[in-house]
C-alpha cells in the first residue's frame, strides 16, 4: 500500500527521492517508472478552441439545401398507378367464362340470370358473367338446348349465324357450315347473311353453306339427345357417324359410297352395340368393333 502511495506522489511529481529510490528497487514498480517516463516525451497536438467553435458556427448558419419536388412528376405518378388499376379492372372484367364437353360427355348448367343450358357432347360456350346482366349473349360451337328465363334479349351467337330470344326454350346446332334451330316454346328469330327468320313454337330451321335447307314443323317437345339418344330424319350417313363420332370415343372406318346413304331414325348413347344395330340394320349394312375402331360395310348377299 505504501508504495502505491510513493507510485501516486511519482506520478504526480512530489514524490520524495526516498520513495523514488523504494520503487526503484522494486521490479515491479520500477517497470511504471519507465513507462512514466517514456510518455512524457509524448507531444499532443495543439488545440485551436476558437478556430473549432468558429468552423462549427459557420456549418450551422449555412441553410440546408432543400431539392425541389416537380409537382406534375408526382401527378404523373399517382396517374401511372390508376393507370395500372384500371387496365388490372378492364382485363379481369373482359375475362369471359367457358364451358366445354369432350366426347361422350354432356353439361348441364345454369347461367347468371337462370337460364338453363345443356351442352352436348363435344361441344363449348363462352359468356362473360361479369356483363351478363347487361348483355345476355354467348357463343356457341356444337350443340346445346336453352330454356331462358324471361328478361332483355338474349342471343347465342354461332360461326353461321345468331339467334335470339327474350324467354322461351330451343335448341341451337351449329357445326363446320351447318346451323339447325328448332324452337320449342316461345318465339326465336335467327340472323344469318343480312337475313332475318322467326320461328315459333314447333319450327325448326335448317341453314348450310348461308343458305335455307329446310323450314319445317316438329311434333318433338325437346331435343332428343338430352335424353341421351339422337335422332335424324334423311341425314346422311356421314352426318349420322359423325354425332355417332361424338357420343363414343371410337374411330370409324367406312368408305365413301357408304357415308352417302340416308338415314332416318335414332341410335342410343348409353350401349355402342346397339347403336351400331340401330344405325346399319335399316341400311343393310354391318359392322366390326375392335377395341375402339369401328368398321362399317355392306352386307354381303347370300
Amino acid at each position: 500500500m505504501e508504495k502505491d502511495y510513493a507510485l501516486h506522489n511519482y506520478l504526480n511529481g512530489i514524490a520524495t527521492q526516498e520513495e523514488i529510490e523504494q520503487l526503484k528497487a522494486d521490479p515491479e514498480y520500477a517497470s511504471y517508472i519507465k513507462i512514466a517516463k517514456t510518455t512524457q516525451g509524448f507531444d499532443t497536438p495543439d488545440f485551436d478552441e476558437e478556430a473549432t467553435f468558429n468552423a462549427i458556427s459557420e456549418k450551422l448558419k449555412q441553410k440546408p439545401k432543400v431539392k425541389k419536388l416537380n409537382p406534375w412528376a408526382t401527378v404523373l405518378k399517382i396517374a401511372a398507378v390508376f393507370a395500372v388499376l384500371f387496365a388490372g379492372y378492364l382485363y379481369i372484367d373482359s375475362l369471359g367464362t367457358t364451358i366445354s364437353t369432350s366426347v361422350a360427355e354432356k353439361q348441364n348448367f345454369s347461367l347468371p340470370d337462370g337460364s338453363e343450358v345443356a351442352l352436348n357432347a363435344n361441344s363449348t360456350i363462352e359468356y362473360n358473367k361479369n356483363k351478363w346482366d347487361n348483355n345476355r349473349e354467348l357463343e356457341l360451337n356444337g350443340e346445346a338446348y336453352f330454356k331462358v328465363t324471361k328478361g332483355n334479349t338474349f342471343t347465342v351467337q354461332t360461326k353461321n349465324g345468331a339467334v335470339t330470344v327474350l324467354g322461351t326454350q330451343f335448341n341451337v346446332f351449329a357445326r363446320d357450315k351447318k346451323l339447325q334451330v328448332n324452337c320449342y316454346e316461345g318465339l326465336v328469330s335467327v340472323a344469318f347473311n343480312d337475313t332475318l327468320i322467326k320461328l315459333s313454337a314447333g319450327k325448326n330451321l335448317q341453314i348450310k353453306n348461308g343458305n335455307i335447307v329446310t323450314e319445317h314443323q316438329s311434333i318433338a317437345g325437346a331435343p332428343s339427345w338430352i335424353n341421351n339418344e339422337s335422332s335424324f330424319e334423311n341425314a346422311t350417313l356421314k352426318t349420322v357417324l359423325n354425332e355417332l363420332k361424338r357420343q363414343y370415343p371410337i374411330t370409324i372406318d367406312a368408305s365413301e359410297d357408304l357415308k352417302n346413304k340416308r338415314f332416318s331414325g335414332s341410335f342410343t348413347h348409353n350401349d355402342l352395340d346397339l347403336a351400331l344395330q340401330l344405325i346399319c340394320d335399316p341400311l343393310n349394312l354391318t359392322y366390326t368393333i375392335e377395341k375402339d375402331q369401328v368398321t362399317i360395310y355392306a352386307t354381303k348377299n347370300k
